[in-house]
């Protein structure tokens, strides 16, 4: 497992950075694309308009004179003739921005922005909209298009110049690209976020995998030392009632067999240790509410570690501030969350064993602090100490006994009573739990 897993995240990762180039790539690849379509549409639209627009202009006389006939037969229109109307003349602004619209419509570019003149051969301006010139000065964003006013047949008009031209405005056209690209663009961007969740998620899994073996792995470390220490007590004890001497001396006989029943105690409670932890995963915790004082239970659970405090040379400090300390819970378990507290409290120090326990009062609640001078915790093991099985990583020593399951039933009670475990911790000086019961 660890030499596999640094290989798979390496796979994924290059699996993704992979697959994200080639989706860049084929976002580049569709903006040019995408650019060059609606270049090609507009000039469609322009060109299509231009034209109508010219055609609209053809209903005026074309000059040809007749040799048959004199001048005066075109009368007071002569004039007319060799000035025909411009565009600015014969239509109005609205017009030929109703013509653009319905163009751009046909073409599938509605609602595209677009700014709009027409100027003669002398780059007179015979009309324009109202933003026009603002949005021709701005060559950066903007984009120009400059068609000439003519039929549809190239040919007709060769070699001769156009007499107006429509020039056409699209102002900010890839902002407007990237616009007509936006439910693709979301598309790709939501896969995209669908597989790096995938990624990330893969990733946890992995480790949260890799997190538990190694949690199995101390547990099955620690179960073998806690289970060798009491078969060892065991055997020793066997052959010792064997022996001749012991066997005719009633005292000794009664010190041994004490010995094998004690160690045979302490591996049931083993034993009945890790099926309570079995029984947890299964279920929640059954309470048996009761009014219960929070001072008497914290007296009678340190008076039950005495021996092991005056092994220690320990002393427990009492600063019971809480004016009332009746709550609504289990006593059996609240006994057991202060338990294992303060067993933590004694088996965590290596000197002499220090306790200060606190309590005070609050609105809607109680408060117990119990502060020890131990060993402390670093961040690592204060953030994962109440998950089940894990101990703090102490290598191949283990002179501080248990299974890594008294804290996940800490955890478990108090959430089970609805209240709240902080933890303060430091390295060489120390550690503080503040518990929050609902009264």
């Amino acid at each position: 497992m660890k030499k596999t897993l640094p290989l798979i995240v390496l796979l994924i990762t290059l699996s993704l950075v992979g697959l994200i180039v080639l989706q860049v790539s084929w976002l580049h690849n569709l903006l040019v694309l995408r650019r060059a379509q609606l270049h090609n549409k507009i000039n469609e639209a322009s060109v299509g308009v231009a034209v109508d627009l010219f055609k609209g202009m053809a209903t005026t006389p074309s000059f040809k004179l007749q040799r048959k006939m004199g001048l005066t037969r075109f009368g007071n229109d002569f004039s007319l003739l060799l000035n025909p109307p411009t565009i600015g003349e014969k239509y109005k602004l609205e017009d030929v921005r109703h013509k653009l619209n319905a163009a751009f419509t046909k073409e599938q570019l509605h609602p595209f922005p677009f700014e709009f003149a027409i100027i003669n051969n002398s780059e007179d301006i015979e009309m324009q909209t109202d933003k026009f010139e603002k949005a021709y000065m701005d060559t950066i964003h903007n984009k120009r298009l400059f068609v000439g006013i003519g039929p549809d047949n190239a040919a007709e008009l060769e070699g001769i110049k156009p007499p107006e031209h429509l020039i056409i405005i699209i102002p900010d056209f890839t902002k407007q690209v990237w616009g007509s690209l936006f439910w693709v663009i979301m598309g790709a961007g939501c896969f995209m976020l669908i597989i790096v969740s995938a990624f990330f998620v893969t990733l946890r899994t992995l480790f949260n995998q890799k997190k538990l073996s190694e949690i199995k792995s101390d547990f099955i470390n620690n179960m073998t030392h806690e289970f060798k220490t009491p078969l060892a007590t065991i055997s020793l004890a066997v052959d010792a009632l064997k022996n001749e001497k012991v066997l005719s001396d009633k005292e000794k006989i009664a010190y041994f067999t004490g010995i094998i029943k004690e160690e045979n105690k302490r591996m049931n409670k083993h034993v009945e240790t890790i099926l309570k932890a079995a029984l947890q995963e299964k279920q929640e915790l059954e309470l048996k509410l009761a009014e219960i004082h929070v001072h008497t239970i914290l007296q009678q659970v340190t008076d039950n570690y005495t021996l092991q405090l005056q092994g220690k040379n320990g002393i427990v400090h009492m600063h019971l501030n809480a004016e009332n300390d009746v709550i609504i819970a289990d006593q059996l378990h609240i006994s057991n969350l202060f338990s294992n507290l303060i067993d933590n409290a004694i088996k965590y120090c290596k000197g002499d064993v220090v306790i200060d326990i606190t309590t005070e009062l609050k609105p809607n609640s109680i408060i117990v602090s119990i502060a020890d001078n131990g060993i402390g915790m670093n961040k690592e093991t204060t953030k994962r100490i109440f998950e089940k099985f894990y101990r703090a990583h102490t290598g191949n020593v283990h002179d501080v006994k248990g299974f890594g399951l008294g804290m996940s039933y800490v955890k478990m009670v108090i959430d089970a009573h609805k209240g709240k475990i902080q933890v303060e911790s430091t390295q060489g000086v120390g550690t503080t739990f503040k518990v929050e019961l609902q009264k």
